[in-house]
This record gives structure tokens, C-alpha cells and sequence, in this order.
């Protein structure tokens, strides 16, 4: 494996600009360096990484000027494309290496056979040509929505125009696109959530959401899988909507949660081996009910304790829009235990909120 691995990293080196033409679009040639957030593609220009070889060091070879975290193209496309197993990372740098490649300049999107639809690999492929949702219509959607905070944790970003087909007798259209992505335990993009937005406005009965039939769609492996907000240890929180728990990250910013997207996704969640609490985020109606039953067995049965929040409202993003922040905070505070309000909710208030 280890001289696989060289070999892979050397034959990469020599295509070092169209490896970060493929794998970092979001960044651009600045002298001899690819010029880039981070390793995830954001925009930005904290990571460089050295298009030539020269006596500073190998082409290939990069650096994260923010973080000091440095590495080969191997670590770039492992990043990038949320792999973990090298088999995994081996085989897409022995596809990205037999791909055609396309003069610098011309459009950067991933090229080469097309993933399924609906498969993990055509998910995987979404999330990395998405870009930060920083300045997008995923940002404005979400502060309307109340979060004026979004701690997401580098789970979401924005795709200006993504598909969305109404069904297989009507054209594809395209729509500006909050993309979550879903990984398994172990941090592996399985999947992502599309909410596509109306890119003219607020609509208070749409709530922003684009003005099609099914403003909501997921692909990929969803069952036991979860879009992320932070890495669970010993308390979690765990939701059915995005919205939902992203209201819950603004009070609690350092807990971490999950969104499962549905009521049936989150009543099979599969729960971190470390928890010992965890905290079921209900949605106040018959679901959330069976759900919370469900959940809350499966929970006391691996040890863990299971403990309901209950909105004031329909779900808690619907409370923070209504009541605003002190009041969730508020609601939230009498539901926790004593430790966790101490751990997660007074360390998370903010002067003048």
C-alpha cells in the first residue's frame, strides 16, 4: 500500500494544476502556486499548493496557512470528495488519471464518466463542486429563517444551479440549491439534501423555498446516515430538520447535532459508540411522537440516556422566529440537564442577543 500510495502521489504531482483545476474549482493560479480556502474547495486563499517542482519542495505538495496542516494530492482528493478509506481515495485518483484533460481556463467542473443518479458518487460529486454559502441565497434563506448565526460546521453549501427535474415527462430546471451533505459515523459523505431556493425573495408561505412541487429532495444512502453539525462525543442532539437543528446550533453553538431529515431517517439513526446523552429534538406532532417512543427504546437499550426538547410551536425553528432567541433560550434552559446548561447553554449566550 505504501508504494502505491507514491506512485499515485508522483503521477498526480505531474498533473499537479489539473488535479486542483478538478478537485479545488473554487480556487485559481496564483504564480507557481493553486491558490485555495481549504482542502474542502472553499474560496479563499489560505492553502497553496505547488504546481512545479522547485528547491523549495515537490509540485504537488501543499500548505494551509490557517491551520498549518500540510500534505500531497492524495490528502487533497481524500478531502475534497469526503473519502476515508485509501482503496476509496486510490481509486478515484486512478480515475481522475485517465480523464481527458481540458486546456487551463476552460470551464473546471469534474469531467469523465457520470455518476449514477441518486448514487453516493453523484452526491459526493454535488458537495465538491458546491461552494461556501457564505454571501449566497443559502446564507439570506437561513438569517430569514431566524439563524442568524449558522454554525454548520462546513456541512452546507451552495450550488448556484442545480438540477431539479418535476419528473421524468418534463424538462430539467435549474434552481439555486442549499446542498447538505450526509455521512455515516465515520465522517464519509454517503449522500446530500437539496432545498432549492427562490432566488427572487422571501416568500412567507414558501419560506423561501423555490416555487416548485418538491422544494426538498435527498439522494444517496440516507438510512442510519445524518447531516452533521459538529463531531459527537458524549452529548448529542438530533433532529429531524435542518432548519430545525441549525435554530437549535444558534443557542447551543458547541453541542454537537444531527439532522436526520426525516422522522423514519432519525428513528433509525445509527448513535456514536462514546454517547451517554442524547437529546431528541421532537417535532410537535404524530410522528415526532412515534419517533421520540422509538428512539428513546433504542437509546435506553444501548445505555444511553434519551431525553425529549419539546417546541413551544411546531418544531423549534418555527419557536425561534416567533419568539425569538432569548425566548428559545429560555424553553431550552429548563429542558437540559443541569450540566449541560452550564456546559453548552451559558456558554453560548452573547452579549446583547
Amino acid at each position: 500500500m505504501p508504494g502505491d500510495a507514491s506512485e499515485l502521489a508522483r503521477r498526480l504531482a505531474r498533473e499537479a494544476e489539473a488535479v486542483c483545476r478538478h478537485y479545488l474549482s473554487n480556487g485559481r493560479r496564483a504564480g507557481r502556486y493553486w491558490q485555495v480556502g481549504d482542502v474542502h474547495n472553499t474560496p479563499g486563499r489560505s492553502l497553496f499548493v505547488r504546481l512545479q517542482e522547485s528547491p523549495k519542495g515537490s509540485a504537488g505538495k501543499w500548505t494551509d496557512a490557517a491551520t498549518g496542516e500540510h500534505g500531497d494530492l492524495l490528502d487533497i482528493i481524500r478531502e475534497s470528495q469526503g473519502l476515508r478509506e485509501f482503496r476509496e481515495v486510490a481509486e478515484e485518483a486512478r480515475r481522475f488519471l485517465n480523464l481527458p484533460r481540458t486546456e487551463p481556463g476552460l470551464a473546471s467542473k469534474p469531467v469523465g464518466p457520470e455518476a449514477p443518479a441518486g448514487s453516493q458518487e453523484a452526491a459526493r460529486r454535488l458537495f465538491a463542486i458546491s461552494r461556501s454559502i457564505q454571501g449566497t441565497a443559502v446564507e439570506t434563506y437561513l438569517q430569514r429563517r431566524g439563524i442568524a448565526r449558522i454554525r454548520h460546521g462546513g456541512s452546507l453549501r451552495f450550488h448556484p444551479r442545480c438540477f431539479y427535474r418535476p419528473d421524468e415527462h418534463l424538462p430539467t430546471e435549474t434552481w439555486p440549491a442549499m446542498i447538505a451533505r450526509v455521512t455515516d459515523l465515520n465522517g464519509r459523505i454517503t449522500g446530500v439534501h437539496r432545498t432549492w431556493l427562490d432566488p427572487d425573495g422571501f416568500d412567507r408561505v414558501r419560506l423561501g423555498k423555490a416555487p416548485i412541487d418538491t422544494p426538498r429532495r435527498a439522494m444517496g444512502d440516507l438510512l442510519g446516515n445524518a447531516v452533521w453539525f459538529g463531531v459527537a462525543d458524549d452529548v448529542l442532539a438530533a433532529g429531524e430538520g435542518i432548519e430545525t437543528m441549525l435554530s437549535l446550533r444558534y443557542v447551543l453553538p458547541t453541542m454537537p447535532m444531527a439532522a436526520a431529515l426525516s422522522a423514519n431517517h432519525l428513528s433509525a439513526m445509527l448513535l456514536p459508540a462514546s454517547l451517554r446523552r442524547l437529546y431528541i429534538a421532537r417535532d410537535a406532532d404524530a410522528a415526532g411522537d412515534t419517533v421520540q417512543a422509538a428512539l428513546m427504546q433504542r437509546a435506553v437499550e444501548a445505555g444511553i440516556e434519551a431525553i425529549a426538547l419539546s417546541p413551544r410551536l411546531g418544531d423549534f425553528n418555527e419557536d425561534l422566529q416567533v419568539f425569538g432567541l432569548k425566548a428559545l433560550r429560555s424553553t431550552l434552559r429548563v429542558q437540559l440537564v443541569p450540566e449541560d446548561v452550564a456546559r453548552f447553554l451559558y456558554s453560548s449566550a452573547v452579549p446583547g442577543e
